[in-house]
């Protein structure tokens, strides 16, 4: 497939680029340095303001999907400086009239239990409490979208470095543990997962998760 990918450079991006790389696709990353990727075959790099919405619109145009990884500014970011620029992504999205859209969501929307969203629930981590609430926010615009045919996948509480397995678990709207009651998953994991998805798409218009 000919895809672009939103923030290929980042943590989570980075692996998604090496997944997508590694199975064949061509991949358009569209980031702020172009200069911080590494040269592939397969691999153009673009710079993108995604602020910036006609423009960010004209570059999207024509691939048959776009992947957004998209990060806030930290544990300084309330949510609403994430949640700017994931409006203009999708704006300039329905503009090109891009034919899927995954995003990379947060673990934190995921319920913990009936009603109950971790992000909500007690010892959630201060400082993770506001780049939480960009991603949370952003599935509630996606959950109203009328237009885009998208699909957002979150990880669990923790994604980290480590190996690519291939032996996960999947699910919908709850957060999912291991046998020691822990919820993670390694970044190379979660890029296989959400590469399957792009190839063989099983959750339109639905988030669902990830996790061991």
């Amino acid at each position: 497939m000919n895809i672009a990918l939103i923030g290929a450079s980042g943590f989570i991006g980075s692996a998604l680029l090496a997944e997508a790389l590694a199975r064949g696709h061509r991949v358009t990353g569209l980031v702020r340095q172009p200069e911080r990727l590494t040269a592939h075959p397969h691999l153009t790099a673009m710079q993108c303001d995604v602020y910036d919405t006609a423009d960010l619109a004209f570059l999207l145009a024509g691939y048959d999907a776009v992947l957004v990884s998209l990060r806030g500014r930290g544990k300084h970011d309330n949510g609403q400086h994430y949640l700017t620029g994931f409006r203009s992504i999708v704006q300039a999205a329905r503009e090109a009239h891009v034919k899927r859209l995954l995003v990379v969501g947060g673990g934190g929307s995921l319920q913990v239990a009936p009603g109950l969203e971790l992000l909500d629930a007690p010892g959630f981590p201060e400082e993770h409490r506001g780049p939480a609430e960009g991603p949370r926010e952003a599935l509630k615009l996606l959950r109203g979208e009328t237009v885009l045919d998208w699909t957002m996948l979150c990880p669990g509480a923790i994604i980290e470095p480590g190996k690519r397995t291939g032996r996960f678990r999947l699910g919908t709207d709850r957060l999912l543990v291991d046998e020691r009651g822990e919820s993670r998953i390694s970044v190379q994991d979660f890029a296989l997962a959400m590469i399957d998805e792009l190839e063989r798409p099983a959750h339109p218009r639905q988030r669902f998760t990830v996790g061991y």
